[in-house]
């Protein structure tokens, strides 16, 4: 297994030539309240999009949108921490939100065995730029290549695992056609 520090400068490399990986301490993040691990290879992908807020297309704007949506998760929802494991930036960064084998609170029955990608944005009619599409797609590979995702991952949209529109429409049409999609998840 590999240590964490490891990990995350494997993956700042392999990301992509184009993208990064800006850790919690980079975008400021609270301390969280409360961290539940899960061990072994990840076997669920799971993407989302946030809707609210907007795409943010320079890295100060995303910063301040993973802020707003942490402050959402914890103050308003009363989670211990952003929901997500990662969001893609409208910048083409990747932004860790609760990072690698934490139990996320983004998809009922996957939380403890996924790791949660949001794309920062609203994506029922329009789909995330192709920089943001390569970033994740990267981002999820990298994964497979460290061996914190397996191999043989299942890939769904949030919502297959909740009644919501969440990739929105326009997203969740691209991700059906992306290796290792699965419409039959099986959730806990």
């Amino acid at each position: 297994m590999f240590k964490l520090a490891g990990v995350v400068l494997i993956l700042s490399v392999l990301v992509s030539e184009n993208s990064a990986l800006i850790t919690r301490a980079q975008w400021g993040a609270r301390t969280s309240k409360s961290v539940s691990k899960f061990s072994g290879q990840i076997p669920y992908v799971v993407i989302h999009h946030t809707y609210e807020p907007a795409v943010c297309l320079t890295t100060e704007d995303c910063i301040a949108a993973m802020q707003y949506i942490q402050d959402l998760h914890m103050d308003q929802n009363g989670w211990g921490d952003i929901g997500y494991s990662f969001a893609v930036g409208g910048d083409g960064e990747i932004y860790e939100g609760r990072g690698w084998n934490v139990v996320g609170a983004h998809a009922p029955g996957y939380n403890s065995k996924s790791v949660g990608i949001v794309f920062i944005g609203d994506y029922r009619t329009d789909l995330p730029s192709f920089k943001m599409l390569k970033a994740a797609v990267d981002f999820i590979a990298a994964g497979v290549t460290t061996g914190l995702i397996a191999p043989d991952y299942k890939l769904i949209g949030h919502r297959q695992a909740k009644a919501t529109e969440c990739p929105g429409d326009r997203l969740f049409s691209e991700i059906i056609t992306w290796d290792h999609w699965t419409a039959s998840p099986t959730p806990n």
